[in-house]
């Protein structure tokens, strides 16, 4: 008779096992198991969470093309830092650099740095707010304590880290109902000497809407000529800053603009690129604070930097390289109107059904939708939002607006390269059928409610 086979031989023959056991969780485990276990059991564990295509919250890119996929699979184990070692990679980030300050019209030589992402592009930008406004009160022999930094509630909370990590005041001008962006009438009165910038997003989470990045700056400039006060700007253009080039090239908010000094831009969103990489653009060498630049000898070369971050891939670096020169101007703004295009015919459909109400119809927007229901009903944002994903498996946040509009209920359908027109047709048909089944049954349950708190994303 044949002896029986062990827990281990079993699943090894048969299957994992970690079928029938809890994956480890907490203690290290005391022994290792095959390479395909371990393959099995992360693949298992993933497949719990959400579908990439189906996901209209995330900004960040969700697919890329499988020969950019090639170069990062090649290119995972280049330590991007040790540019003695990988030349090479430093200098295709300085390529990336000097092509996205043509992008944004510098007016002649300047620097920048690849980071993590835009919240890291943000803490440098503001670090270098905050040294170059000391520089300036320095000079003229003035005090350098109680430093402030103007913003909009619209903006990502990494402009509140920044103000408690480095201990900068926030002057937050809170939104209103209606008015989901900020303008030169909102900064004015609270400029003062001590004022090291004012941050102004390009492309907000919230509605995908801009500040008023033209009357800033010219508030700027009229204070800078009236009043002596030198006041920089920086724009955040974490989602905004490969959209508004290719959608609306006339439209003035980079460089252009005398008192724009620097710019982030997040390139694994609709610079189409994975998690995660990020771009910081000053507009002359000047306007990065020298004290914030560290020279090193490393690994046998001196290298001058100013990032957070230390080690960090290479890969999506050179994916940003691969995709600037893919796809070029022509591609680029291809793809932002191919989105825009399928996110206005979903706004199209949505407003034919007198259910919703769009927020900023016809202004210049990011590829999305942002839309509340229209009238009195049994139910709210938040149901549409849990039905809808109950029902068809969409993620389409919901979500209240900052103080002080925090009384108004938000969906937004974010559409981008993945949403073909199809999809497109569905997604509409699919909104408006969960709103006819919570017609039906009067509205979400309690229970299901609380399950609804959810952001934005960034």
């Amino acid at each position: 008779m044949t002896k029986p086979l062990s827990t281990d031989q079993a699943a090894m023959l048969y299957g994992n096992r970690f079928l029938t056991e809890d994956a480890p969780s907490s203690d290290f485990p005391a022994s290792g198991m095959s390479a395909l276990d371990a393959m099995r059991l992360v693949d298992e564990e993933l497949a719990l969470e959400g579908d990439p295509q189906r996901n209209l919250a995330t900004f960040v890119t969700t697919w890329m093309e499988p020969e950019a996929q090639r170069i990062i699979g090649e290119n995972l184990y280049r330590n991007f830092i040790d540019h003695a070692e990988y030349p090479i990679s430093a200098e295709v980030e300085q390529r990336c650099i000097r092509m996205l300050a043509d992008l944004y019209h510098a007016p002649g030589e300047t620097t920048g740095a690849r980071t993590q992402g835009s919240s890291e592009a943000i803490m440098l930008g503001a670090l270098s707010l905050k040294w170059k406004w000391k520089e300036r009160r320095e000079a003229a022999s003035k005090p350098v304590e109680k430093p402030n930094l103007i913003f909009g509630g619209d903006v990502h909370v990494v402009w509140e880290k920044f103000c408690r990590y480095f201990d900068v005041e926030p002057r937050i001008v809170p939104l209103q109902e209606d008015k989901y962006v900020i303008g030169p009438e909102d900064v004015e009165p609270l400029i003062d000497e001590n004022t090291i910038g004012v941050a102004a997003v390009l492309g907000t989470t919230f509605t995908g809407h801009a500040d008023d990045i033209v009357g800033i700056n010219k508030l700027l400039v009229d204070l800078k000529g009236d009043k002596g006060l030198d006041v920089p700007m920086h724009v955040d253009g974490a989602s905004g800053g490969f959209v508004w080039p290719f959608l609306y090239p006339d439209s003035e908010w980079d460089f252009r603009l005398e008192q724009v000094r620097s710019i982030n831009v997040s390139g694994h969103k609709f610079g189409l690129v994975y998690p995660g990489v990020g771009w910081l653009v000053f507009r002359e060498k000047s306007d990065l604070a020298e004290d914030l630049v560290f020279y090193e000898n490393y690994l046998g070369k001196t290298d001058a930097t100013f990032t957070l971050n230390f080690s960090t891939g290479a890969s999506m670096v050179l994916a940003q390289y691969y995709n600037f020169v893919r796809y070029g101007r022509d591609g680029y703004a291809y793809v932002m109107k191919a989105m825009q295009e399928n996110a206005r015919a979903l706004a199209e459909k949505l407003k034919a059904t007198g259910d919703f109400e769009l927020i900023g119809d016809g202004e210049e927007q990011l590829p999305l939708v942002a839309f509340k229901l229209a009238g009195e009903k049994d139910y709210d944002e938040f149901d549409v939002s849990w039905q809808l994903s109950a029902e068809r498996g969409w993620m389409l946040p919901a979500y209240t607006l900052p103080p002080n509009a925090e009384d108004e209920k938000v969906l937004r359908a974010l559409v981008k390269q993945t949403l073909s027109r199809e999809q497109i047709d569905r997604l509409a048909d699919d909104i408006v059928e969960a709103c006819a089944t919570l017609e039906k049954k009067g509205g979400a349950h309690d229970s299901e409610r609380k399950k609804m708190k959810q952001s934005p994303g960034y």
